[in-house]
């Protein structure tokens, strides 16, 4: 199924995609107010696995709830919905989004007015970054625009305002030459991609900035450290200088949408040997062994569509 066609889940019902339509004076068009998921659905030999559903289920309702934002199902029932997407559209792999946005109430920015609308896509997306970034690595620059301090944009919620700043450093990275833009924190130091998390490799150990780096805690980043640790490669969250992932030996992105994507070149300066690192690949390798279903689901990461 390609992108604009079959079914979509709006507020409890399934409509064609073209029906899937809201007012254009809904709060969300005006304001950005809507909180999101990216999922993905991978094609297993034992059928269609949606991938870690539950914690993005989880992470959705946590984004409304910081936004106050009830949304009007349940989480079991939005997790059927997102089940039935796929299903109905006879999807074996897929991207997945869910999201729950203010509609059509009242305009002005208090919100609380509006009602919390509902809605979920699902259609084909292969590698974000390029098929041939999962080996040979991107070049990204560090970008010009920082990500929010704290106490400003929440940044453990997945809102669609929130993801402005994201569209600013990928604009700039692409205009500027880049395949993808590293966002700096408040006080300078590493935060993350403009929708991945970023790792770097440095003498056999892993690092990666820490929630209090203005980062999206990602449920892929969280698969990274379950990988690592199995391997027995040490890992660790601290604050990272920019220059320290100039001399990094590997640096990689992980995301829903990137999977494990490496990274060749920082700023024009060539990252270790300017392709992927043995760690990266050791990660990415066992990673994608899992996703499509090459070896036993031992983190129980996947909830099947029956």
């Amino acid at each position: 199924m390609t992108f604009g066609t079959g079914k979509i889940w709006m507020d409890g019902k399934m409509v064609a995609w073209a029906d899937a339509q809201i007012s254009v004076m809904s709060h969300v068009v005006h304001y950005g107010s809507s909180v999101f998921e990216g999922i993905r659905c991978y094609a297993t030999p034992h059928g269609p696995g949606i991938f870690r559903l539950q914690d993005h289920v989880r992470r959705l309702y946590d984004s409304a709830k910081i936004y106050r934002m009830p949304i009007p199902y349940t989480p079991e029932q939005f997790t059927q919905a997102i089940l039935d997407v796929v299903k109905v559209n006879d999807l074996k792999s897929c991207y997945i989004r869910p999201i729950a946005f203010r509609g059509y109430g009242k305009l002005g920015v208090n919100p609380l007015e509006c009602p919390v609308n509902c809605v979920v896509g699902a259609w084909h997306w292969g590698a974000y970054l390029g098929e041939d970034a999962m080996e040979k690595g991107v070049s990204v620059r560090v970008s010009s625009w920082q990500r929010a301090a704290p106490n400003t944009f929440p940044a453990l919620a997945k809102a669609g305002g929130n993801y402005l700043n994201s569209q600013l450093i990928r604009i700039e990275a692409t205009d500027t030459g880049f395949e993808e833009g590293i966002a700096l924190d408040h006080s300078g130091f590493v935060s993350e991609g403009s929708g991945e998390n970023i790792f770097m490799v440095r003498s056999g150990v892993i690092y990666t900035p820490p929630s209090s780096s203005s980062i999206l805690p990602g449920i892929t980043r969280h698969c990274v450290f379950q990988l690592a640790r199995e391997a027995g490669i040490r890992i660790h969250q601290q604050v990272i200088p920019r220059e320290a992932l100039y001399i990094a030996d590997e640096v990689f992105f992980s995301g829903t949408a990137a999977e494990i994507t490496p990274v060749s070149h920082i700023d024009n300066i060539e990252i270790g040997n300017g392709k992927r690192g043995p760690i990266t690949e050791r990660v990415q390798a066992e990673f994608f062994k899992i996703v499509n279903g090459k070896v036993p689901d031992r983190f129980n990461w996947f909830t099947m569509v029956k």
